[in-house]
């Protein structure tokens, strides 16, 4: 699927990575630069050129295969032969192990290392009535990104979530086979459904993409009416989609081939869901684990006793032990969010609240004031010994 136009085009610097970025790297930079130039939502005056030039560029090194055509076809480029060939329109000079000087045509350089698919336009000298078959050559479909908005706990248990897309799907006539309904594609007899031409001379065996399927390895002799024989339309589409359960606000949620279909034949693009999960108004959530703050009363700090917590399981019964102070945490284990598919999952922890009574009766200010006067205890001795011990470290005599 090589094409001869890519000796001139820099993929990388289209997309603003390096010739060494991974994959992934490749995927963000597509991602961030289609959503600023998407012609449906850009204001960029440019906006439909750069979003074709950065599809382009993404088409080819999204995947591994053409990626290294490309590379290959830009080392070529760079070689001393392949600049010559460029500045005499076509024709470079090598030289034989006998140092006589030898002219050859970079087309026919290239075509000896990829077939014939990548060749387009003339070179001088001499016609040449070949053609590109990339456009027909079987293609990954696009990727496609959307949002879901989910309430705290439907993401803590997972939940399946109906997707409303809109733009290429499956050609809804034909099913994406591209032949009229009630017809199929044939298996092309030119290449028995194999895609190249195998010519055997000798050692040698030389492989171009067959002509008469262009790469598809089926012809289809009545088109769709509806998709031109694309197999693709577009128009709205929905899905249904499980989102595992754990699925933290932000998360991008990748669901492989739910994204536009292939061209001829190709695979489907991804489907990207950013996850956007709102608030709960008692849990919040801490990696793994939950927290929620719990209110407990004046009686049941000083008592102890047993209080009910709700979790996301049902409300379980935890201790409070006499004399616990407010802002204690309390550990309620495996009451968290489950890691992955798995069973493993984190805690629950409670900070305890005590509360202040605000609206007191005549008999409980009585009972309190009693109390007050048999207290003996005084909860400020720390502060004032933590300020003694300041003073007395930086030499607090006032001189």
């Amino acid at each position: 699927m090589a094409q001869a136009d890519w000796v001139e085009k820099d993929f990388y610097k289209d997309l603003g990575v390096s010739a060494s970025a991974t994959e992934e790297d490749i995927r963000k930079a597509y991602r961030k630069l289609a959503r600023k130039y998407h012609p449906d939502t850009s204001t960029e005056s440019d906006a439909d050129e750069r979003f074709k030039t950065i599809s382009a560029a993404y088409d080819v090194l999204s995947n591994k295969d053409s990626r290294a055509e490309y590379d290959q076809i830009r080392r070529m480029a760079s070689s001393p032969f392949s600049a010559g060939a460029r500045r005499t329109g076509g024709m470079g000079t090598g030289f034989s192990r006998r140092g006589q000087a030898v002219n050859f045509d970079i087309d026919d350089l290239l075509s000896s290392i990829m077939g014939d698919a990548h060749i387009g336009g003339t070179s001088t000298g001499r016609a040449s009535t070949r053609t590109s078959t990339a456009t027909n050559a079987p293609r990954k479909g696009g990727d496609v990104e959307t949002n879901v908005n989910l309430n705290f706990e439907d993401a803590l248990a997972g939940v399946t979530v109906t997707l409303r897309l809109s733009g290429s799907a499956t050609c809804s006539a034909c099913k994406g086979s591209g032949a009229q309904p009630g017809t199929s594609p044939e298996t092309c007899p030119e290449c028995n459904g194999a895609s190249v031409i195998t010519d055997n001379q000798g050692m040698f065996g030389f492989s171009s993409t067959c002509r008469t399927c262009m790469g598809r390895g089926t012809i289809i002799k009545e088109p769709c009416t509806r998709c031109a024989g694309s197999g693709v339309e577009n128009r709205p589409r929905t899905l249904k989609a499980r989102l595992p359960r754990g699925v933290k606000d932000g998360q991008v949620v990748r669901l492989k081939g739910k994204g536009e279909p292939g061209r001829n034949g190709g695979p489907a693009g991804d489907l990207f869901v950013n996850v956007h999960v709102s608030e709960h108004p008692v849990w919040s959530r801490d990696g793994n684990n939950l927290t929620m703050t719990l209110p407990i009363s004046f009686a049941e700090a000083n008592l102890g006793g047993n209080v009910a917590v709700p979790t996301p399981d049902g409300d379980v019964t935890v201790k409070i032990s006499p004399g616990t102070a407010s802002g204690k945490v309390l550990r309620i284990r495996n009451r968290g969010v489950y890691n992955g598919s798995g069973d493993e999952r984190g805690d629950m922890l409670v900070t305890v609240q005590l509360t202040v009574p605000q609206n007191l009766s005549k008999t409980q200010k009585k009972l309190i004031e009693d109390f007050a006067q048999t207290d003996k205890s005084d909860p400020r001795a720390s502060l004032r010994r933590a300020v003694e011990r300041n003073r007395t470290t930086q030499g607090g005599d006032g001189k």
